[in-house]
C-alpha cells in the first residue's frame, strides 16, 4: 500500500559533480603497534586537502574496514561538510579490491587518488591539472618524483613521446633535491644515506612540452588520472590480496601508451605511519579541524554553520522528524 506522495517526485537537484573527485583510501584497523600514530597521519592528510585545495572538488573516502573510532571520525568529517561521499567496507578487501569500487564510484571525470598518508601542499591540484591539460594522452600525474622510479617498464611511453614529438624536450641527469628524498626514505623506514648510495647511478628524466616541465615518472601512492584511463587499466579479477599489484598497475598504464609524469616542484609528501618531528616543525600548523571546511562550503557564514550543526544534532533531528511524521499523517489520512 501507499500513503501519500513521495515529496521528491517531480523535483530536480541543482547538484553537479565537480570535474575532480579526490579519492582517499583509509585503512586503520586499530590504534596500536604499527597503527599507533596513524590517526594523526590521517588527520594531517584530510586537513591538508581541505586547507590547500583551492579548486572545486568532491572528496570521496573509502573506509577499508577501519576501527569504529576511525569510522566515527570520518562520519564526523562528512557531517561537517568536509567529505562529500563516504563508503564503508565491513572488512579489509585489499587495496586493489578497494580500487575496483572506489574508482568506479567517483563521479568526476578526473580522479585525484591518494593513500591516507599523503600530505598536500598549497596549489597541488592546480599544478597536477596544468600538466594533465598541457600534455596529450596523459595517464598519471604525481606530486613527488623519486630517484628509483624511472624504470623502463614504467616510463617507456614517456620516452617514445619525447622521440616522436618535435615540441617535446627531454633532459637526463640528477635534478631531485636531497631534502625530498630524505623525507621519502624516512617515511618508508629507510636510511637516507643507504638509499642515496643505492641510487647514485640512477638517471632522472625531465620532459618539457610547450614550456611545461615535468619529471618523466609517476607514483602509485598518489596520482591524478582521468577516470577513463584508470577504468581501462585496472585488473578485473578479485585476487584476495590485501596488498600488491600496484607496480602492475603502473606498467599497465604505461603499456597502454599513456604518459606517467610528476610535478617539477614537490607538491605532495608521503608521511608514513607517524608524523616526524621535522615534518611537524616545517609544515604542521596547529589548526582546529572544525575550522577546516571544504571549498564548496567556504562561502557559508559562521552563523549558517552553527545553525546547520544545531539542526543536525540528534535531539533536534528526532524532534523535527517526529513533527514531520505527525504532519505527514495529518495531510495524508488513511
Amino acid at each position: 500500500m501507499r500513503v501519500g506522495m513521495n515529496p521528491s517526485r517531480g523535483k530536480f537537484t541543482s547538484y553537479q559533480p565537480a570535474r575532480v573527485t579526490i579519492a582517499v583510501l583509509v585503512y586503520i584497523p586499530h590504534g596500536s603497534g604499527y597503527f599507533e600514530h596513524r590517526m594523526k597521519v590521517l588527520e594531517a592528510c584530510l586537513t591538508s586537502i581541505q586547507a590547500n585545495t583551492q579548486m572545486p572538488y568532491d572528496l570521496l573516502v573509502f573506509n577499508n574496514g577501519s576501527s569504529p573510532e576511525v569510522r566515527a571520525y570520518l562520519e564526523g568529517q562528512q557531517q561537517d561538510g568536509a567529505i562529500q561521499y563516504l563508503l564503508h567496507s565491513q572488512k579489509n578487501i585489499g587495496k586493489i579490491g578497494a580500487f575496483q569500487i572506489l574508482f568506479r564510484a567517483a563521479p568526476g571525470e578526473i580522479i585525484a587518488y591518494a593513500d591516507d598518508d599523503i600530505y598536500f601542499f598549497p596549489g597541488w591540484l592546480r599544478e597536477h591539472l596544468r600538466i594533465l591539460d598541457a600534455f596529450p594522452n596523459v595517464g598519471m600525474v604525481s606530486g613527488c618524483a623519486v630517484w628509483d622510479l624511472f624504470n623502463e617498464e614504467r616510463i617507456s611511453s614517456n620516452i617514445s613521446f619525447a622521440d616522436e614529438h618535435p615540441d617535446a624536450k627531454m633532459e637526463r641527469g640528477r635534478f631531485i633535491k636531497d631534502e625530498w628524498m630524505q623525507d621519502w626514505a624516512e617515511s618508508y623506514g629507510r636510511d637516507f644515506e643507504t638509499f642515496k648510495a643505492e641510487t647514485v647511478d640512477a638517471e632522472e628524466i625531465i620532459l618539457d612540452y610547450h614550456g611545461v616541465k615535468t619529471f618523466a615518472m609517476a607514483n602509485h601512492n598518489q596520482f591524478v588520472i582521468p577516470k577513463s584511463v584508470i577504468s581501462s587499466c585496472l585488473p578485473t579479477d578479485w585476487t584476495g590480496r590485501l596488498m600488491g599489484l600496484m607496480d602492475e598497475l603502473d606498467v599497465s598504464v604505461n603499456e597502454a601508451g599513456y604518459l606517467r609524469l610528476s610535478t617539477f616542484d614537490r607538491t605532495t609528501q608521503h608521511l608514513g605511519n607517524a608524523l616526524s618531528p621535522e615534518f611537524i616543525r616545517r609544515f604542521a600548523i596547529p589548526v582546529d579541524l572544525s575550522e577546516r571546511i571544504s571549498v564548496k562550503n567556504r562561502d557559508r557564514s559562521s552563523a549558517t554553520r552553527i545553525w546547520t550543526r544545531f539542526i543536525k544534532s540528534q535531539p533536534v533531528r528526532w524532534l523535527l522528524l517526529g513533527m514531520y511524521s505527525r504532519l505527514f499523517k495529518l495531510l495524508n489520512p488513511e
